[in-house]
């Protein structure tokens, strides 16, 4: 892995520690991606899900995240989408059924974000109230790698971004899941309408 390579992923990963990190902890979680080597950073990238497997693919280092998301090149559980939007799962919640709604393009300024973005976020964050109870669900934006993403965080109690996230266990992410993805209307074949019989209708004999 070049040096490049290696300075970028870094960047991506401060860029997501100042959006997402309490302030007082920020410092700390900078000073140790900083003093990571290649194969600490490598480690740490696979522990957190970030790319697939060791070792590095280059695609995945100069590519984003979310994008490779979008494009299936790293696995998810996605709930929902649109034609501009996809909604998954956050690998590490802050509270129970946070979800992110993730935009099919690149983009970096949230004045941007398509309207049909927000649409699905409302939509999911209607079926989260509906299916896990939350006081409510908060909305947020975030710029996380350089992508603006939306943030559904439901709220149990006081939680916020700056909250701890925990990683969720798969089979806990799998019945989320069963709970909040979009069940494909099954389409029921039209039934052929039955022509009525034609009788033959013989003219009366004349005798």
């Amino acid at each position: 892995m070049e040096s490049s390579e290696i300075e970028q992923v870094k960047k991506q990963l401060i860029n997501q520690i100042n959006s997402t990190f309490p302030e007082d902890k920020k410092s700390e979680a900078i000073s140790k991606v900083e003093s990571m080597n290649p194969s600490e950073l490598e480690d740490f990238l696979i522990q957190n899900n970030l790319v697939k497997s060791s070792p590095l693919e280059k695609e995945s280092l100069n590519s984003c995240i979310f994008c490779s998301i979008i494009e299936g090149k790293i696995p998810t559980n996605k709930i929902d989408e649109n034609k501009k939007a996809i909604a998954v799962l956050e690998i590490n919640p802050i509270s129970k059924g946070h979800s992110l709604i993730l935009p099919k393009e690149h983009i970096e300024n949230s004045t941007n974000l398509p309207s049909q973005a927000f649409t699905l976020a409302k939509k999911i964050s209607k079926k989260i109230k509906l299916k896990l109870k939350p006081k409510e669900v908060s909305i947020i934006s975030a710029n996380v790698f350089g992508h603006e993403i939306i943030n559904l965080l439901p709220i149990y109690s006081n939680e916020n971004l700056s909250s701890p996230k925990k990683q969720a266990k798969p089979e806990e992410l799998s019945e989320l899941k069963k709970l909040l993805e979009k069940i494909p209307k099954q389409k029921t074949p039209k039934k052929k309408k039955e022509k009525p019989e034609q009788r033959l209708w013989l003219n009366p004999r004349i005798p």
